[in-house]
């Protein structure tokens, strides 16, 4: 009998990522669960998993940040996002990432083990309702997308690190604070800063914030 899967799940919701792993666990071996994408990037180096789980809403490191990290540290994990987010341009950025799936969270009870199943066999795996969207985008692509994108495409413009600097700023965070959360000098963050600013033609933290909700770095919900 072939052994089960290792899975990881980060999802910031205790009560979210408690459903989840009761829904995997006859099919899977839970090997963590974090609510951040730091302690997902640090649980997956240790654990190794053959899939991670990954909300996009994630503090600290946001769910698209944290897998575009551990593809290139770790190509051969499987990652399934699981989300809320169903608009076109989160998908885009997800799989030009480099994801094997893309579940709805309403859709989770009827597609999530359905999804693993199917990127552990090499396929992709795209929730029905987005694609739908997907087809409908490429049929009218005049049709606006809805207020989630109006800000872009997941801050395209910026390096790797401005976006992480970028959300820690607009979760509130002190430059101290995200210094020693990133390991780099207040110098440095405060060099960043500017020029994230400098870049996006934004000059407050508020607009800065604005910017990073409107680009999916960080929730409101």
């Amino acid at each position: 009998m072939a052994s089960k899967p290792r899975v990881i799940v980060a999802d910031d919701h205790e009560l979210v990522a408690e459903g989840i792993q009761k829904l995997l666990e006859p099919y899977c071996t839970l090997v963590g669960r974090v609510a951040d994408g730091r302690a997902l990037l640090k649980a997956v180096e240790d654990q190794k998993p053959d899939i991670a789980v990954v909300d996009i809403a994630l503090p600290l490191l946001n769910g698209l940040d944290a897998s575009r990290q551990i593809l290139k540290a770790s190509p051969g994990i499987k990652i399934v996002i699981l989300t809320m987010h169903g608009e076109n341009n989160f998908v885009r950025e997800a799989f030009r990432v480099g994801v094997s799936g893309y579940v709805l969270k309403q859709s989770v009870s009827s597609e999530l083990v359905l999804a693993l199943n199917e990127v552990l066999k090499g396929r992709t795996f795209v929730s029905p309702m987005v694609a739908q969207g997907l087809v409908d985008r490429a049929v009218n692509p005049a049709a606006p997308e809805g207020p989630s994108a109006e800000g872009g495409d997941f801050a395209q413009g910026l390096s790797m690190r401005q976006r992480e600097v970028l959300q820690l700023v607009a979760e509130g965070k002190s430059i101290k604070e995200i210094a020693a959360i990133l390991n780099v000098s207040i110098k440095t963050v405060e060099f960043h800063k500017t020029r994230i600013m400098k870049e996006l033609k934004l000059h407050t933290t508020a607009e800065l914030t604005k910017y990073a909700i409107a680009n999916g770095l960080v929730s409101i919900q």
